[in-house]
């Protein structure tokens, strides 16, 4: 399952680009043109599809190319040759283009769910592999973090400070509420959450967890402080005598 953040962060931003290009009427009506033709389409033939000028059907189809929406070469068209230069002919790349504001990750819900199912072990019920499955997802990206990072011991203020990388690329909006303590605003699973919120939470919170083992974050933990509107996890303090408090690295 891919799982780099910084990976989504980036194709959430070309995402955002794309809907820009797509909102000029000639260039996502040629678009969606050269899309159904199912086949390369030459400048002459995008023109015509939206009754524009070659040279502005050029500007607009170039425009679509740089953002990764359709990819250009030269070529006869129907694979004949011909004496001279080959047209220039456009097809659409395998690009996909999903926006939510704010963000969601259903694809990692869903992958975390598609693990759990097909490793499932004799010993456990779905539900408990799907939060083994989250909690081992979370370790692995928090192994990984620390192993590109190399951040050396963690305690709280310079855990959570690692932390927030990874919750803000995965849409969790982390506000710092104390120097010890985390509040995640968004919830990337809302709405599936309120459907099935003793699973949903606890796969979150699992997945939350690991990634503080494998980042090897001490004294920090998260927990389920739901609030509405808010994602149901809280970071902070391990135990109940660390509520509330300020706590400085070592």
């Amino acid at each position: 399952m891919a799982s780099d953040p910084t990976a989504q962060a980036d194709a959430a931003g070309s995402a955002i680009d794309s809907v820009s290009v797509l909102s000029e009427d000639s260039r996502r009506r040629m678009f969606a043109f050269i899309r159904r033709a199912r086949r390369a389409v030459t400048r002459d033939e995008a023109a015509a599809s939206v009754g524009i000028s070659r040279k502005l059907a050029a500007f607009h189809l170039d425009k679509l190319v740089d953002a990764g929406l359709l990819r250009a070469r030269y070529e006869s068209p129907g694979g004949i040759r011909k004496v001279g230069r080959q047209p220039k002919v456009y097809e659409p790349t395998d690009a996909q283009i999903t926006v939510s504001i704010p963000d969601r990750r259903h694809e990692l819900l869903a992958g975390l769910l598609l693990d759990a199912v097909v490793s499932e072990g004799a010993d456990e019920n779905a539900a408990q592999a799907a939060v083994r499955t989250a909690r081992q997802r979370g370790r692995q990206l928090g192994e990984a973090a620390r192993e590109e990072t190399r951040p050396g011991r963690l305690g709280p203020e310079r855990g959570l400070t690692a932390c927030e990388r990874l919750l803000d690329e995965y849409g969790y909006e982390p506000v710092r509420e104390t120097p010890t303590r985390l509040r995640l605003r968004n919830c990337p699973f809302h709405p599936l959450a309120g459907k099935a919120p003793d699973l949903v939470c606890g796969m979150n919170q699992a997945f939350l967890s690991g990634y503080l083992d494998g980042l090897e974050v001490n004294g920090v933990e998260a927990v389920l402080a739901p609030e509405p509107g808010e994602c149901c996890v809280r970071l902070g303090p391990s135990g109940s005598d660390g509520v509330g408090r300020t706590t400085q690295d070592g």
